[in-house]
């Protein structure tokens, strides 16, 4: 049948249900096209928001470099074990501290679980050391640093900015698979790395300070940003600026390349993200997959 002809049957929208009689198949009706919608979930981001959560990322990265920098001395015998020891127990004491300060869900039942599970996690790495000491022998120190090198770039690619590496207490959502992901290729870098050095102590403590800021440090990090965000902008700060001044003893040409690293994530990116925006362009309407408009945990 011909559109410009009069149908018999008055044309319905239907899900379901075949062809309608006197119409054709790709027939839509005139007012098929009223309910589309554009750009309803088109998200207009504001430029120094954009660049405050981008403070995240410049941070945990510091974060990291911190922690390969802390390798490298112990690696060239800079750091004693009881320097090392001494940065482990000051990092514990005042992560705990931090925690109970700032954690408002968190009761001293809770906590006393912590502490306890954490005692009984340094008990159980202790005694692992040996075999950690003795893990990479037969496999050269370049193969080591490259694999080791691929795993901390793949951690920094899955890590969950957004949240933590353990499930916060209150929270009712649980870590990311690549979160999960990304702590383990944290974990085995850092034993990697531990099995190059000259002893078993100093294997148990370098493995303990890269736990306790690959997995502790990050849980510690967002509890403070719940608590106050400017407080965690200037801790932030404070990492950044520490990780730099380091950087630069340790070498000029690093210090340039992380400084305008740090530029390109916090302020260049954010830019690009607020002016590409306005080429987004999105239509919705009644050919859409119907989609549940309630929590489906409720």
């Amino acid at each position: 049948m011909d559109k410009d002809s009069s149908p018999a049957w008055k044309w319905r929208k239907l899900a379901y249900g075949g062809m309608q009689p006197g119409f054709d198949d790709n027939y839509t009706g005139d007012s098929f096209l009223e309910d589309m919608v554009t750009n309803a979930n088109v998200v207009k981001r504001d430029l120094c928001k954009v660049i405050l959560d981008s403070v995240s990322i410049s941070q945990y990265l510091c974060t990291v470099i911190l922690v390969v920098l802390v390798w490298t001395y112990t690696l060239a015998s800079t750091i004693s074990f009881k320097s090392l020891l001494l940065l482990d127990i000051t990092l514990l004491i005042s992560g705990f501290i931090v925690l109970f300060l700032t954690a408002r869900m968190i009761s001293l039942k809770l906590f006393a679980q912590y502490i306890l599970n954490i005692l009984y996690f340094i008990i159980g790495l202790y005694a692992l050391s040996p075999i950690y000491h003795t893990l990479t022998r037969s496999i050269s120190s370049d193969s080591i640093w490259a694999l080791t090198t691929m795993l901390i770039v793949l951690h920094l690619f899955l890590h969950d900015y957004t949240g933590c590496t353990v499930k916060a207490p209150g929270s009712l959502t649980n870590p990311t698979i690549s979160s999960n992901i990304s702590l383990n290729t944290s974990i085995i870098a850092s034993v990697l790395i531990a099995s190059q050095l000259q002893s078993r102590q100093l294997v148990f403590a370098i493995v303990l300070f890269s736990l306790q800021v690959f997995l502790f440090a990050p849980f510690v990090a967002f509890c403070i940003k719940k608590y106050s965000f400017w407080l965690y902008l200037w801790l932030s700060l404070g990492v950044v600026g520490l990780t730099l001044a380091l950087v630069y003893r340790l070498q000029g040409f690093l210090f340039v390349i992380l400084l305008g690293l740090l530029v390109f994530i916090t302020f260049i990116c954010p830019y690009w993200l607020t002016r590409i925006q306005k080429y987004k362009f999105e239509i919705n309407g009644p050919w859409d997959e119907a989609k549940l408009c309630f929590d489906i945990t409720e």
